[in-house]
């Protein structure tokens, strides 16, 4: 094609790569006013949309790192609420324990209390009831031997002192003598009446 070309062409075969000088000329206007308007116009659309659109990925870039540091303060401050709620729990655990250490220890100190209180009472109970029951024993013996001394002697003791004198030298008799083997306190107190 090319030896075509420069067989067609009017003197020379520099004109199929240079092209004349007028060529030249309203190509380079037509492309001066081309770039003008594309300068004057399209460009700074076309920057607007660039920078709109670096500012909307800067601001993307922007909230994404808002988005992580918001996402590690949440999960610092979760960890911090489940690090207080732990120690708020074994603090509480705690309190319960020594609470409920402190109810059982009452407990037991008020049913040691009541326990002892229990007891004196049937202490004095039984004190009162023996001390009942001997004199009631002294009475009853009293009366025996006065009854049986007065068989023995044939007389009767008017005299209220030397009777009780004879009852309680008697009951002392009585309370000096060892127990018979075999019969306990309580049936020598029934034997001797």
């Amino acid at each position: 094609m090319l030896p075509l070309a420069a067989e067609s062409g009017q003197g020379g075969g520099t004109a199929f790569i240079l092209p004349p000088l007028y060529e030249i000329f309203w190509a380079a206007i037509v492309l001066l006013l081309i770039l003008l308007v594309v300068g004057r116009y399209a460009l700074p659309r076309l920057y607007a949309v660039l920078d709109e659109r670096a500012q909307r990925i800067q601001e993307g870039l922007d909230l994404a790192d808002k988005a992580k540091q918001d996402q590690a303060d949440a999960e610092k401050r979760a960890t911090r609420l489940v690090d207080e709620a732990r120690r708020e729990a074994a603090r509480i655990r705690d309190n319960a324990q020594g609470e409920a250490k402190e109810i059982i220890a009452k407990a037991r100190t008020d049913a040691q209390a009541e326990a002892t209180g229990i007891i004196e009472g049937a202490q004095r109970q039984i004190l009162a009831e023996k001390q009942a029951a001997q004199i009631s024993l002294r009475t009853d013996v009293g009366m025996l031997a006065s009854t049986l001394a007065e068989r023995i002697v044939g007389e009767h003791l008017s005299d209220t002192a030397l009777s009780e004198r004879v009852i309680d030298r008697f009951l002392d008799e009585l309370e000096t003598m060892e127990p018979v083997e075999g019969l306990d306190a309580s049936s020598t107190a029934e034997a001797t009446r």
